[in-house]
């Protein structure tokens, strides 16, 4: 018991219930922004990026000496698996394969960047010691689904919807008090309905 609170839940109702935080003392950004400040003596900071065990993501940070002219120039780095759920406690190293390079909008006034990783097994007879991609790793998947139709010029779309609400702040606009609407159909994707 913490904080003299009894705790009467399961392990399984922990990991499957939303976290339950610590309290957290908020940094004052006047804090952060003088670290931000600081001189990096001629150093980068490369915030190394991957997709976790339950699709959250990780990351960490390694300093290099100069900024990469391109992806291959930036070394294999890894990282404990079992910690992520990626991969068993006995064997748990996993490596991380730098796939693209952007600027790192949050370290501004910097050649800080932000790295995308894709996580493989180690193997040391492997190109670069790389070996399979790990179960979670799906990048890999689809960019050779992606390799396959390059010919093709794909199309993505993002659908979002919005629901507007009476000042009541329960009843869809428009729609009858305390009742439902008729059919969809003609009002559906409609303008002025």
């Amino acid at each position: 018991a913490a904080c003299g609170v009894t705790e009467t839940r399961s392990t399984a109702q922990r990991i499957m219930a939303f976290p339950v935080l610590p309290p957290y003392t908020k940094c004052d950004l006047a804090i952060q922004d003088r670290f931000a400040q600081l001189d990096q003596g001629g150093k980068v900071m490369a915030e190394y990026i991957w997709v976790g065990g339950k699709g959250e993501l990780r990351c960490k940070t390694k300093t290099l000496d100069a900024p990469p002219k391109s992806v291959d120039d930036l070394p294999i780095w890894n990282f404990d698996g079992s910690s992520t759920e990626q991969a068993p406690g006995e064997d748990s190293e996993v490596l991380l394969k730098p796939c693209a390079i952007y600027k790192d909008p949050f370290r501004p006034g910097s050649p800080n960047i932000l790295v995308l990783c894709d996580c493989y097994k180690p193997d040391p007879d492997g190109p670069r010691g790389l070996g399979a991609p790990i179960p979670t790793n799906t990048r890999v998947y689809a960019n050779q689904i992606m390799d396959k139709v390059a010919s093709h010029e794909p199309w993505f779309g993002i659908e979002q919807e919005y629901t507007l609400f009476e000042p009541d702040k329960k009843t869809p606009y428009g729609w009858p008090k305390d009742g439902e609407p008729g059919p969809q159909g003609p009002y559906y994707c409609s303008i002025g309905t």
